[in-house]
């Protein structure tokens, strides 16, 4: 096995003692500027690869975490506090698909108000964070998805969402939606019907 270099021991090192997941910038400061951080951490990937921890990235973030086959050895049963509401679930979906996305977007989406204690527990979960103002009339203030969502749901990014597609092979949407999306979609059959009483 070869030896690591000085400086891919020092990014190493910097992430082990990191309680968080750091970008190459951060990574850079601890380090310094004459360190390349990039190539040291491509090799570090390598260095990793078929151990019992990997270094991976996280939207732009990186950090060790177990490798997936080893998972189980150290997962804990825990009473959870509680399960997201059907309500929640939804409005997370609308911000990850969506996301900068405002309170006002979010209930044009669903079809109905969400009460503040939705984004709230998502919030308080660590997936939902705000994510600045919208500039127009009243500067609603939209939300985002965080890099603690990506590494809870094992994402790179947020491209690795499940496209439609993928939700229709894993059986995971409506096969009334999908019905109706092929017959042209409720808006439509009303059009039509409502030109059949004319």
């Amino acid at each position: 096995m070869r030896e690591l270099s000085d400086s891919v021991r020092a990014v190493e090192a910097t992430l082990f003692a990191s309680e968080e997941a750091m970008t190459a910038a951060e990574i850079a400061d601890y380090v310094g500027e004459s360190v390349d951080v990039a190539a040291a951490l491509a090799e570090l990937q390598d260095h990793y690869a078929g151990r019992g921890v990997h270094l991976v990235e996280r939207g732009k973030r990186w950090h060790f975490q177990t490798a997936p086959d080893l998972a189980h050895i150290l997962r804990r049963e825990r009473d959870e506090s509680r399960k997201l509401s059907r309500a929640a679930v939804e409005t997370l979906a609308i911000i990850a698909y969506h996301e900068p996305v405002s309170r006002a977007e979010i209930e044009a989406i669903r079809g109905v108000q969400i009460s503040k204690g939705t984004l709230d527990v998502l919030m308080d979960a660590g997936w939902v964070r705000p994510a600045g103002r919208r500039e127009v009339p009243g500067r609603p203030l939209t939300y985002a998805t965080t890099t603690t969502f990506l590494q809870h749901f094992g994402l790179q990014s947020r491209r690795d969402l499940p496209g439609i597609e993928d939700l229709k092979a894993a059986g995971l949407l409506d096969p009334i939606d999908a019905a109706m999306e092929q017959l042209g979609g409720p808006a439509q059959l009303e059009l039509e019907s409502d030109g059949e009483e004319d």
